[in-house]
């Protein structure tokens, strides 16, 4: 290992876990709980990084851009599953939120050897996904020196993108590429440069307020209520009729109605059970206050 590499917290080695490979299940057990402790706290440390990232990819997206996760290997993993939980939790646009992978979709399952190391293909994303000044682009590396993801932001940037890096080290490189430098110190893990543990947990709970945050700003809620859920199986038509009933406090037989009268949409239904005449009228109020639920029907009573 280079020196510059063991001066990275994320891939020093803890004394504390030298003895782990004699442990038995129940003390490893015990060590990785106590480890995950540490992150919500390192979290909580990075709030005034998070936040006014949060607010500046909402400003894009209320605008009408695109954000997109850009990372390797854990992390770049970390992108895609909170990528692909926007459109069916909120509803969203196809194409507004996206994850790059180096070494392409492929390296989600299987890991694609180098790939994180090749500058070219991480600069060629950019273009490639026709990104401007409205997008706003995330990236993610743990180490916060991955050269996939470094050339990706600062080809983005150049494009006048927002750009955010997220990372867990301090004064990293891709901080440094970033217009919004988000710096997770969660230090060494339980296994030496693992960084799918603490350092994964961390990235995915900092992806987890960007979504949320955002969305919620946006309007995509009612409360803490996910209004516009996708209805695509039992579970989730379930949890529509609860939320309208919840809402509304309209019986199930008549939250039933207006849900399929609505077409599975779960705020026209709500409308129209507050009021609108019709499934076009619940429509036209909704446009008219940008999706937001509350005010919708505020301007209807």
């Amino acid at each position: 290992m280079s020196e510059a590499l063991e001066r990275l917290l994320t891939e020093r080695v803890d004394d504390r876990y030298a003895a782990i490979d004699s442990a038995s299940v129940a003390e490893l057990a015990r060590l990785m709980n106590e480890a995950d402790h540490e992150v919500p706290a390192a979290v909580r440390q990075a709030l005034p990084q998070i936040v006014p990232a949060i607010q500046a990819v909402t400003q894009r997206l209320a605008a009408g851009g695109r954000l997109l996760y850009v990372g390797a290997g854990s992390a770049g993993r970390m992108g895609v599953l909170d990528a692909a939980e926007w459109t069916p939790t909120f509803n969203t646009p196809a194409g507004m939120v996206q994850s790059i992978m180096a070494g392409g979709g492929d390296a989600f399952g299987v890991a694609v050897e180098g790939a994180e190391d090749d500058e070219v293909a991480g600069a060629a994303v950019v273009p490639d996904h026709a990104v401007t000044a409205a997008d706003a682009v995330v990236g993610i590396a743990a180490s916060g020196r991955t050269p996939f993801v470094l050339a990706a932001v600062r080809a983005a940037r150049e494009r006048g993108a927002l750009t955010v890096g997220l990372s867990c080290n301090r004064d990293t490189a891709l901080s440094a590429e970033a217009e919004y430098p988000i710096e997770v110190l969660v230090g060494p893990e339980v296994l030496a440069g693992s960084t799918r543990l603490k350092a994964g947990t961390a990235q995915k709970l900092v992806l987890n307020m960007v979504s949320t945050v955002a969305m919620v700003r946006l309007g995509k809620t009612y409360g803490n209520l996910m209004v516009d859920l996708r209805v695509t199986n039992a579970k989730l038509r379930d949890r529509a009729l609860r939320i309208i009933e919840r809402v509304t406090g309209a019986q199930r037989p008549a939250a039933e109605a207006a849900l399929d009268s609505a077409g599975l949409d779960v705020k026209v239904a709500i409308m129209m059970l507050g009021g609108s005449s019709t499934v076009d009228d619940a429509a036209r109020r909704l446009a008219e206050s940008d999706g937001r639920l509350r005010q919708a029907l505020e301007e209807l009573s």
